[in-house]
């Protein structure tokens, strides 16, 4: 869910990136086209527009997109459109990587060459490399510091992460091979010594981070400090250090993502709504990590929407980790089970609780529960002679 909120690193001779000109007025292709802005006049590239054309690539997407690609002086059409043939790339795939990641072609085929060499340290082969840059174009192109990506590539695989789970990080979370490969190895670091300051064991230790990076390899994009100074808020909040091992885990490490202010208006929020003891609250926070993990604002609409359905503060206690769960989904849930005769406020939130296919396995055990007819072994059967 974070992944989507950090930003990505701008594609190669992005750093001299100019303003985006207004929209312009559609020609026909291949015919000089103008931008206007404050008295400035700016010219697409024909050569360009007419390289684009010839392979089939819808112009117009690009003009609405990313236009100032096509002001660009120097652009490598063809020489980007050779490098993914000879990939094994079909022209409509490559037509539809140019409209989607316009930005490839003032990329160089020199850079391009060594990028293709990079992410071939992960793929099995070309085809799954090509099938990488179809489905992510703008993390392929975005070429940038390959020296340390390389060096970032081979660090993990060092520290034993698989090629599947490096291949994932270069197409979603491609921010962490921008990182200096010294500040990489600080945070591997900082984490291997939390882990044993918790009491976690050596012999564990590998296994633990490997898991905690597949999950959420962000966690390389924070500081030292940051990590140091949430270990030491949940320690003042009497969390033990296994309890806060607990936590991480649950988490997947994006408690170190967490702002100790923001902890604490949630934890004194959730006391209040609850009307429960910091030992309680404690309790509940280890079943459900969401009460650190959510804001006030989305703490108290999930717990207003589950009043509104009937539901109790003492059954949200007892299954806290319904929490979990947005109010659309709760008012989905709850019809589903109502159109069986099961009422929610009546029981237990565990028929209600659970991911998307446990809650579909459990609907389905109820439903053919109703279903089933009534038999009493001891009866005496009405056998018509």
């Amino acid at each position: 869910m974070l992944w989507k909120l950090l930003m990505r690193s701008q594609p190669c001779r992005l750093c001299s990136f100019r303003k985006m000109l207004s929209a312009p007025q559609y020609r026909p292709f291949l015919v000089s086209f103008t931008y206007t802005t404050d008295n400035q006049s700016n010219k697409e590239n024909e050569r360009t527009v007419e390289k684009l054309y010839k392979l089939s690539v819808d112009i117009r997407k690009i003009r609405r997109l990313k236009g100032w690609v096509l002001l660009e002086d120097e652009t490598y059409v063809e020489e980007i459109a050779n490098a993914l043939q000879q990939l094994g790339a079909e022209e409509t795939a490559i037509a539809s990587i140019l409209e989607r990641c316009p930005e490839a072609i003032i990329c160089s085929p020199t850079a391009v060459n060594i990028q293709r060499e990079l992410w071939q340290l992960v793929c099995k082969n070309e085809e799954e490399l090509v099938r990488l840059i179809e489905q992510f174009p703008e993390s392929f192109f975005t070429i940038k510091d390959q020296e340390n990506q390389r060096l970032n590539v081979q660090f993990f695989k060092e520290l034993g992460l698989k090629n599947v789970v490096i291949r994932r990080f270069l197409t979603t979370a491609s921010n962490i091979f921008h990182n200096p490969i010294e500040k990489n190895k600080q945070m591997i670091k900082i984490l291997q010594e939390s882990y044993l300051n918790l009491g976690g064991s050596e012999a564990n230790m590998k296994v633990w981070l490997l898991k905690l990076l597949s999950q959420n390899p962000f966690i390389l994009l924070n500081s030292s400090a940051a990590v140091k100074e949430t270990l030491e808020f949940l320690q003042e909040q009497s969390f033990t250090n296994f309890e806060i091992l607990q936590l991480l885990s649950k988490l997947k490490g994006f408690l170190f993502q967490l702002c100790p202010r923001s902890i604490q208006k949630s934890i004194s929020f959730s006391k209040n709504a609850f009307k429960c003891t910091d030992h309680d609250l404690k309790q509940l926070i280890l079943k459900c990590p969401a009460f650190l993990y959510y804001s006030v604002p989305v703490l108290e609409e999930r717990i207003q929407g589950l009043l509104k359905e009937g539901i109790s503060i003492a059954q949200i206690r007892e299954t806290p980790m319904v929490l979990e769960l947005t109010p659309h989904i709760v008012q989905y849930r709850i019809r589903k089970l109502n159109s069986l005769g099961y009422r929610i406020r009546d029981g237990h939130l565990a028929n209600l609780n659970g991911t998307k296919k446990e809650f579909e396995a459990n609907f389905g055990k109820i439903q053919a529960k109703k279903g089933r007819p009534f038999f009493n072994p001891v009866a005496p059967l009405n056998i018509e002679e």
